[in-house]
């Protein structure tokens, strides 16, 4: 396994054409001097669309970890690189940027992990509550288009590949924003801890936060000017952690998780109209 490193992203223009290929496929409608080339803003994504695979070394690099240890805590986090068994990585031909990229494994994945602890820092007295962790994607960088998003508009479901321990976790997801530390916050429900399986959750259903707290009157997200999508810890539990996650994508195919519904109890988020609710495996729905 390997440890995060600062590594840069892939050239700018290697960045572009990419953004180029994804406008030209979809259609780049609204974008003016540009026409329509396929009208998925009008039918509906075609298929699914990947946001972040953990399938190199490079990818976590690719992250950013967040804990107390910030703010003078003692939490730690940590996020390894965990190849299969046997597997090598190759490094293949240059794009043009300080980064050698390295040929995609298969069944590799990130595992976030580290230990939760409750002591407040004896040196800054205006902390007063300390036990969290969490990680995310870096804000992606511009290209010739202006600054990298994530427009995820044309799907309904965010899907997560992921393997968790018994403890609660929250998904996280960054907008561009008036309020820069708003959060878009849920539950990440699991049928199976211990085991990997593939969660979906509505983008609909994320609610807006601001420090862990709800913020009212909700405004729905921003979803053409996604940042950055993240985990983190919830229950402020002492010991250890760990979160395992294969690959981040956007989708409109309901049957890729193999939904099963059921009620979860202590979701610890209500929808914007102040209701709980309850879970169809990663998707929320009013009780």
């Amino acid at each position: 396994m390997r440890a995060t490193q600062s590594l840069p992203f892939k050239s700018f223009w290697s960045r572009s054409l990419d953004e180029l290929s994804r406008l030209t496929n979809i259609g780049l409608a609204g974008r003016p001097g540009f026409a329509v080339v396929k009208s998925e803003n009008i039918r509906g994504a075609t298929g699914p669309r990947e946001i972040h695979n953990f399938q190199t070394p490079e990818s976590v690099a690719d992250c950013k970890l967040l804990s107390d240890a910030d703010v003078g805590g003692s939490s730690t986090a940590h996020l390894d690189w965990v190849p299969p068994p046997n597997a090598t990585p190759t490094v293949t031909a240059g794009d043009g940027s300080d980064r050698k990229p390295y040929t995609p494994i298969p069944g590799s994945y990130a595992r976030f992990h580290g230990t939760i602890s409750l002591e407040l820092p004896t040196d800054r007295r205006e902390i007063s509550r300390t036990g969290y962790a969490g990680f995310r994607t870096l804000d992606r960088p511009p290209t010739i288009f202006g600054r990298g998003l994530w427009d995820i508009d044309p799907y309904a479901y965010l899907a997560i590949r992921v393997k968790t321990d018994a403890r609660s976790y929250f998904v996280n997801v960054r907008t561009e924003s008036v309020v820069p530390l708003d959060l878009h916050q849920h539950r990440l429900f699991v049928k199976k801890p211990g085991q990997w399986e593939t969660v979906l959750i509505k983008w609909n259903d994320f609610v807006r936060t601001n420090h862990g707290k709800v913020i009212e009157p909700q405004t729905g997200m921003l979803r053409q000017k996604v940042l950055s999508i993240g985990f983190s810890t919830t229950d402020r539990k002492p010991g250890p952690y760990e979160l395992c996650v294969e690959r981040l994508w956007a989708t409109n195919d309901f049957d890729e998780a193999g939904v099963v519904e059921t009620d979860v109890p202590g979701a610890q988020l209500k929808n914007k109209h102040g209701e709980k609710v309850k879970v169809t495996w990663g998707a929320l729905e009013q009780e």
